[in-house]
C-alpha cells in the first residue's frame, strides 16, 4: 500500500512515517502544498493524507482541485482546527476522512486501512436509472452537478438498488466508517444535500425515508 503523505511539520511527518512503514504503509512525503497537488494530480496512490495548512496551496485547495480533476483517490484530512464546522466543511468539500491534531498514528492507520477496505460500489464509469446519469469517476449527475465525497458514498449505495431500502446504519457505515466521534444524524444531514442535488440536476428522483428502515431511491417512472 502507498500513501502521499502532504505535511509541513517536520518532527510530526518524521514520527508518522516511521510507524506507518513498520506497518508496510510506503510513504511519499511532501512538505509543499504546491508540489503536492502536482504529485496527487498524476501519482498513483491508495490514499492521500493532507493537511489543510501548508506552505503555498492549502490542503483544502488540493482537495477541491482533485475532486473538481475528477480524480476519486480516498483523501484524509488532517488538521488542528476541531471545530464541527471545519470537519463538515471538508467532507462537503469531498474528503474521505478527517482526523483533528494532535492524533495518534494507530487511529491515522486504522482509518487509513479502512478506507482501503471499503470496496468499490460499481467498476462502470456511468450508470442510467430513470431520468439519473450518473457518472462514478467524476461524481455527478447528468453531467453538471457534483457530489462531494460523502454525498457521493451514501448516493452510490442508493443507485446501486433503486426501489429497495436501505438501513440508516448501511449509509452510514459507508460513508463514515468506524469514526466513533461522528452521529448517524448526519446521514439525514446528506440525505437533505442529495435530494436539493437531484433538483438542481433536473431529475424527478425522489429520495425517500422509510420510518424506522432507512432511505430508498425512487426513480422517475
Amino acid at each position: 500500500m502507498k500513501i502521499l503523505y502532504v505535511e509541513d511539520e517536520k518532527l510530526l511527518a518524521e514520527a508518522v512515517i516511521y510507524l506507518l512503514e513498520k506497518n508496510d504503509i510506503k510513504v511519499e512525503h511532501i512538505t509543499d502544498g504546491e508540489v503536492g497537488l502536482e504529485r496527487a494530480l498524476h501519482g498513483d496512490y491508495d490514499c492521500i493524507v493532507l493537511d489543510i495548512m501548508l506552505p503555498h496551496v492549502s490542503g483544502l485547495e488540493i482537495l477541491k482541485s482533485l475532486r473538481a480533476s475528477g480524480v476519486a483517490t480516498p483523501v484524509i484530512m488532517l488538521s488542528a482546527l476541531s471545530q464541527v464546522g471545519d470537519k463538515v466543511y471538508a467532507l462537503d468539500a469531498g474528503a474521505d476522512d478527517y482526523l483533528a491534531k494532535p492524533f495518534k498514528t494507530a487511529e491515522l492507520i486504522a482509518r487509513i486501512q479502512a478506507l482501503r477496505r471499503r470496496p468499490p460500489l460499481r467498476r462502470d464509469k456511468m450508470i442510467r436509472v430513470g431520468d439519473i446519469a450518473y457518472n462514478y469517476t467524476n461524481r455527478t449527475i447528468n453531467h453538471h452537478t457534483t457530489l462531494t465525497g460523502k454525498e457521493a458514498e451514501i448516493f452510490e449505495v442508493l443507485l446501486a438498488s433503486p426501489g429497495q431500502t436501505q438501513p440508516k446504519n448501511r449509509l452510514y457505515v459507508r460513508a463514515w466508517g468506524n469514526e466513533p466521534d461522528t452521529g448517524e444524524n448526519y446521514v439525514e444531514v446528506y440525505i437533505s444535500y442529495l435530494r436539493k442535488k437531484l433538483r438542481q440536476a433536473g431529475s424527478k428522483a425522489k429520495i425517500q425515508a422509510q420510518r424506522n428502515l432507512g432511505y430508498v431511491l425512487k426513480p422517475s417512472e
